[in-house]
């Protein structure tokens, strides 16, 4: 499906709520505040000035991711979601897992019996943000708060944990700007997210804001469910039409539309595969950028990520707020719901000059699981070890 090559406008707005001298003001009003309060014989304070969390440490936590394709979400983000709530709960808060396998109905289905279970509360990354919403509803209307995860869901979210997604295209579009230069005689291919996914909206605009006037972008195309067989069929197009020897370089929205666009520019005999952006730094994606076959990917701090979403479940449930805990930072706005409370973590453009301080650094991969035989020349030059 071609897509236009112009900017959208994101239907999401983000607004940081306080400058570091405010956040400095209202940390000393609120450590004032405790003090008082706790002489009182009130041990927190909710979103209405509650004087006692609703639950103590024995609590349920629903956790839904929406497909299996992107390998971070039940390699990393859920076992480190789960291993934040046993510690902040001393073992006694449990969670319960879903994955959607990409079919939004069937997430739809797993919420419903999310409810049925009656667990506590729901974090949820959703297949469909839009299709979602009267799952989300009836959530709410069971009195189980959602947390959205990754993605901003649409109905009654409380919060939500993900990384600042224009920055990211914008990391990704800079980087190939820097590398190629400015030039309108630099022909770039795009590959975008999925359009069911309000993240590849921001992605896109993100990396259009880098990208437009510097450099021309010859095709630009969705990518349906971020499915990497779908991003091949798109780049084949693309190299039929094109020929894979005028294409400067790929915008890939994430790791794995990067890894279809590079096996199809192999195939297609090119000399030398141009830059190729990505996002997620799988373990393949890290390996083809030591290769040089991928010429960068986003990192994305999964283990703190998923930390804050387990720190802001849990003390949601527990009735204490999470914007006075400074939990949530920041504002943004879904076309349903406004003014959620939000944690945005930035993210980091690798390459291969900083794997060692970031993946191995985060204990995401180790340098034996990276550099494996076909790939020991490569690391050495980079004195990976």
């Amino acid at each position: 499906m071609n897509a236009r090559t112009t900017s959208t406008t994101p239907s999401t707005r983000i607004r940081r709520r306080a400058t570091v001298l405010r956040r400095t003001a209202t940390a000393l009003v609120a450590s004032a505040a405790a003090v008082s309060l706790a002489s009182c014989g009130v041990s927190d304070i909710g979103d209405s000035a509650e004087a006692s969390p609703t639950k103590g440490d024995d609590i349920t936590v629903g956790v839904l991711f929406p497909d299996k394709d992107t390998k971070r979400y039940e390699q990393f983000d859920y076992p480190n979601i789960k291993k934040k709530i046993a510690e902040l709960t001393d073992n006694k808060g449990v969670t319960k897992y879903a994955n959607a396998d990409k079919d939004a109905e069937t997430q739809n289905s797993q919420i419903d019996q999310m409810v049925a279970d009656k667990v506590d509360i729901i974090i949820l990354d959703a297949v469909d943000s839009k299709a979602v919403a009267p799952a989300v509803q009836k959530a709410d209307d069971a009195g189980i708060p959602v947390i959205a995860y990754d993605r901003l869901a649409e109905g009654p979210i409380d919060g939500y944990v993900s990384f600042d997604n224009e920055l990211v295209g914008q990391v990704q579009g800079r980087a190939l700007v820097e590398d190629l230069g400015d030039s309108a005689a630099n022909k770039i291919v795009m590959m975008n997210g999925s359009p069911s996914d309000p993240n590849a909206a921001l992605f896109k605009d993100g990396a259009l804001s880098e990208l437009q006037d510097k450099v021309t972008i010859s095709e630009s195309f969705d990518t349906k469910d971020w499915d990497p067989k779908v991003a091949k069929v798109n780049m084949e197009q693309v190299v039929a039409k094109l020929g894979a020897d005028n294409i400067d370089a790929v915008y890939a929205a994430n790791d794995g539309i990067a890894g279809a666009v590079i096996d199809v520019l192999k195939t297609a005999g090119v000399a030398k595969v141009p830059p190729v952006t990505g996002q997620d730094a799988d373990l393949d994606a890290v390996q083809r950028i030591l290769s040089g076959d991928q010429y960068m990917t986003v990192y994305k701090s999964f283990p703190t990520q998923a930390s804050a979403a387990a720190e802001m479940a849990v003390a949601k449930v527990q009735g204490r707020s999470i914007e006075f805990e400074a939990l949530a930072r920041d504002s943004i706005d879904s076309p349903t719901t406004k003014n959620i409370p939000a944690q945005l973590v930035p993210p980091v453009a690798l390459t291969k000059n900083n794997i060692q301080d970031t993946v191995i650094a985060d204990e995401i991969y180790t340098v034996k699981q990276i550099c494996t035989a076909e790939f020991k020349s490569d690391c050495d030059a980079v004195n990976l070890k």
